[in-house]
C-alpha cells in the first residue's frame, strides 16, 4: 500500500512537472509574439529605418537574439555579427509585413536554448528575432531538484513506514502461526497470551480461541466417553469370566466364551491405550531419555523366534545409541504391534526388516514386510481405528483393526512423524523421531 501510494505521488509530480513546463513555454512564445507584434507594427509604419533602430535599442539589453541584415546578408543592426547556423531561414510565401505570425524554431546557440522567428523581409532583408529560455529552464531544473529530494523523501517515508506496518502484520500472523504449531503438536491448551486489540486480528484471535475452546471440550468429552465405555464394560465382562469357570459339564462351551471375551477384554484394553495416548499427546509430560536402539533390539529379539517359526525371513539394521525423549514401555508396545502385525499377515517365504539409522534431523526407524501390503482403498485409512480389509477376514486373520490405531497415537504422543510410503510389494511404515538434544 505505502509503495503505490509512493508510485502515485511520484506520477502526480511528473504530471504537475509536464504542466509547469507547459505553461512556460507558452508563457516564452506569447513573449515572443509580443516582441514579434511589435517589430512588425513598427515596420508596417516606417520601414527598415525604424526596425533597425528598434533592434538596435533592445540589443543592448542582452536579453534577445538580435539580428537584421540587408540583401547582401551584411548587418544592419542587432547583437550578433552573423546569422547563426543552428537556425533556418524562413521564406514567406507573400510579401505580408505582417511577421508576427511567422512559426517559432527552438534551437541551440552558444550553449543556450533559444526560442525565435527567422524570416525574411519584404525586399530580401533577414530578421532574426529570438529569446532565450534559459530562465524557462532555470526554472524547471529547480522544479526537477526539489521533486527529486521530494521523491526521496517519499520513497523513504513510503518504505519506512511500509517496513513498520509489515513487520507488525508479520508479528501478529507470526502469534497466531506459533500458537497453530502447538495445537498441530497436540497441545490444545495452548491459548495467545496478553490482550487482544480491537481490530480485525483481534476478532480473528478471539475466534480462534472460541473454536480451540470447543474443540477441546469436544475431545475432552470423546475420551471421558471412551474410558467410561472401556472401564464400565471390562469390569462385568472380567465378572462373568470368572463366573464362566462354576459351568460344569460344558468344558468347551466354557472354553469359547472365555476365549470371546479375552478378544473383548483386549479391545477395551487397546481402545483405553489409545485414548491415553492421544489424551497425553503434546503435553511432554512422563517421557524420559530412552534408548531406541536398545528397546528396538530387545522387541526384536522377543518376536524374532515366532517370525522364523512361520518361515519369515527376517533381517534387524540398527545403528547403535540412537536416543529419543519418550515413553519406554509406550515404544516397546508400539514396536511389538508393529511386529506382530507383520508377522500375521505375512506368508511363509515372505521377508520382514526392520531398519533404525540416524538422519541430519531425525532418527528414521522403518519396518518393511513383502506380505500382501493394504488394499489401495484402506491406505488413507490405515491409522483409523477399526479398519480391516475384507480380505483379511475371508483369510481367518483375527485382529480388531485397532494395531496400526495405537501405532499412530504412540507416535503422536513422542511427535514422531508416521508416513507409509509407497512401495512396489508388502507394506513399509516410517517413523521419523524427534532427536534427543543434550
Amino acid at each position: 500500500m505505502a509503495l503505490a501510494i509512493s508510485l502515485l505521488s511520484l506520477l502526480a509530480m511528473a504530471m504537475q512537472y509536464r504542466l509547469v513546463e507547459t505553461r512556460l513555454t507558452e508563457a516564452a512564445k506569447a513573449a515572443l509574439s509580443a516582441d514579434l507584434a511589435g517589430y512588425s507594427a513598427l515596420y508596417q509604419q516606417r520601414r527598415i529605418i525604424a526596425l533597425r533602430q528598434a533592434i538596435n535599442d533592445r540589443a543592448s539589453t542582452g536579453s534577445e537574439l538580435l539580428l537584421l541584415q540587408d540583401r547582401n546578408h551584411t548587418r544592419l543592426a542587432g547583437s550578433e555579427a552573423d546569422w547563426p547556423a543552428e537556425i533556418q531561414l524562413q521564406t514567406p510565401r507573400s510579401a505580408d509585413a505582417d511577421f508576427s505570425s511567422t512559426q517559432a524554431q527552438r534551437f541551440t546557440h552558444q550553449g543556450t536554448e533559444w526560442l525565435g522567428v527567422a524570416r525574411t523581409l519584404p525586399g530580401d532583408f533577414p530578421l532574426l528575432v529570438a529569446r532565450s529560455l534559459a530562465p524557462v529552464e532555470s526554472t524547471l531544473a529547480s522544479l526537477r531538484k526539489g521533486m527529486a529530494a521530494l521523491s526521496l523523501v517519499l520513497i523513504a517515508a513510503g518504505a519506512l513506514i511500509g517496513t513498520f506496518a509489515a513487520k507488525s502484520v508479520m508479528t501478529r500472523i507470526s502469534r497466531l502461526n506459533s500458537l497453530a504449531d502447538q495445537v498441530a503438536g497436540g497441545d490444545l491448551t495452548a491459548r495467545l497470551a496478553g490482550p487482544r486489540s480491537p481490530d480485525e486480528f483481534g476478532l480473528l484471535e478471539t475466534h480462534v480461541h472460541a473454536m480451540l475452546d470447543r474443540i477441546e471440550n469436544l475431545n475432552r468429552a470423546t475420551h471421558r466417553l471412551s474410558d467410561t465405555i472401556a472401564h464400565e464394560l471390562r469390569t462385568p465382562l472380567n465378572r462373568m469370566m470368572q463366573k464362566l469357570t462354576q459351568i460344569e459339564g460344558q468344558p468347551a462351551l466354557a472354553s469359547e466364551l472365555k476365549a470371546e471375551m479375552r478378544n473383548a477384554i483386549r479391545v477395551f484394553d487397546s481402545l483405553l491405550d489409545i485414548s491415553r495416548a492421544e489424551a497425553d499427546q503434546g503435553s511432554g509430560g512422563g517421557l524420559l531419555p530412552v534408548d531406541l536402539s536398545a528397546v528396538t533390539a530387545e522387541v526384536w529379539d522377543l518376536y524374532e523366534p515366532l517370525a522364523e517359526d512361520k518361515g519369515l525371513l527376517c533381517t534387524l539394521q540398527t545403528a547403535p545409541d540412537l536416543r529419543i525423549l519418550g515413553d519406554r514401555n509406550l515404544i516397546a508396545q508400539m514396536l511389538a504391534n508393529l511386529i506382530d502385525n507383520a508377522i500375521k499377515y505375512c506368508a511363509p517365504g515372505d521377508t520382514i526388516t526392520l531398519a533404525l539409522c540416524q538422519d541430519p534431523d531425525h532418527h528414521r526407524l522403518t519396518l518393511s514386510d513383502s506380505g500382501p501390503g493394504l488394499p489401495p482403498d484402506l491406505r488413507d485409512a490405515a491409522f483409523d481405528r477399526f479398519t480391516r480389509a475384507s480380505r483379511d477376514k475371508d483369510r481367518g486373520i483375527q485382529g480388531h483393526g485397532l494395531g496400526l490405531a495405537l501405532v499412530r497415537a504412540i507416535a503422536a504422543r513422542h511427535g514422531a512423524k508416521l508416513t507409509l510410503p509407497e512401495v512396489e510389494n508388502g507394506l513399509t511404515v516410517e517413523m521419523l523421531w524427534p532427536k534427543l538434544v543434550e
